[in-house]
């Protein structure tokens, strides 16, 4: 089988590694293998949210993780790269990231036929994380350069700070006095102000990754749970599994739960 033929699987642990590592990743098995047919980043909604552009330059799909538990990206990455190993059937899956707590996951991908390639950040990968690869590559991470620093104008003389400190007071006197006159101006010219309408609060991230996932929310109506279930699961922020009750009790301050039967509503929508 030659390399252009392999189906190459790419999954990105997002929060572990930096965004330009992601970016040099994905070049570099392009350049390996012609092609890369699966491609999926990990992390929570606000590396998302920071990576917007990046995963979209990159066209890489973003699976958005609720769940603020431990190693919660890391479980679900495994979980989804078993599942996609026995639908897809890969070839070769690359995983990018410098945890070396995968290695039960790169030994269940191996059996199931796959070569498994992995890509870390360099200074973050300890040789225990290298040791469980068929091939691992390093990749130094592109610290951006900052700023030179600005150099701090000159000191006055002691003559400039004499002569200065002589004219201050009359110069306040007069700046004074025509601010006031202006000041009289205005206020009798001015138009008495309009009382603005109160902005809408805005959604949190991860309700604003809800609603994008089932738009009939955001007109505050009640929507059966079920329907918001599903879409969740098509979108990736919902695992197969995964309750959707357990979702919405984190969420308790944008969306309310109703029973008998099962319907979600989210209170953030502006009044009718």
């Amino acid at each position: 089988m030659t390399v252009s033929s392999l189906r190459v699987m790419l999954l990105i642990d997002a929060d572990n590694v930096s965004a330009d590592v992601i970016e040099q990743a994905v070049q570099r098995t392009m350049d390996e293998y012609g092609a890369i047919h699966v491609r999926r980043a990990y992390c929570n909604a606000e590396m998302a949210v920071n990576r917007q552009a990046l995963f979209k330059r990159l066209s890489v799909r973003p699976m958005v993780n609720l769940s603020a538990g431990k190693n919660s990206t890391d479980i679900a990455l495994s979980v989804d790269a078993i599942d996609l190993a026995i639908a897809e059937r890969p070839d070769v899956v690359v995983l990018v990231s410098s945890d070396s707590d995968f290695a039960p996951l790169v030994i269940r991908l191996r059996e199931k036929g796959c070569r498994v390639c992995g890509i870390g950040q360099q200074g973050k990968t300890g040789e225990e994380t290298v040791g469980i690869y068929d091939a691992f590559t390093d990749i130094a991470h592109n610290a951006v350069t900052k700023p030179a620093a600005r150099t701090a104008p000159a000191k006055k003389t002691a003559a400039a700070k004499t002569t200065r400190a002589k004219a201050a007071p009359a110069a306040k006197k007069t700046a004074a006095k025509t601010a006031a006159r202006k000041t009289t101006a205005k206020a009798a010219s001015k138009p008495e102000p309009q009382q603005q309408p109160q902005q809408q609060p805005q959604p949190s991230e991860a309700a604003e990754f809800i609603l994008q996932a089932a738009p009939a929310l955001r007109g505050g109506k009640d929507v059966p749970l079920n329907d918001v279930a599903k879409a969740l699961r098509t979108a990736g922020l919902l695992g197969k599994n995964s309750s959707s009750l357990k979702l919405f009790e984190k969420l308790t301050a944008e969306f309310v739960l109703m029973q008998h039967p099962d319907r979600i509503r989210w209170t953030g929508a502006p009044a009718p």
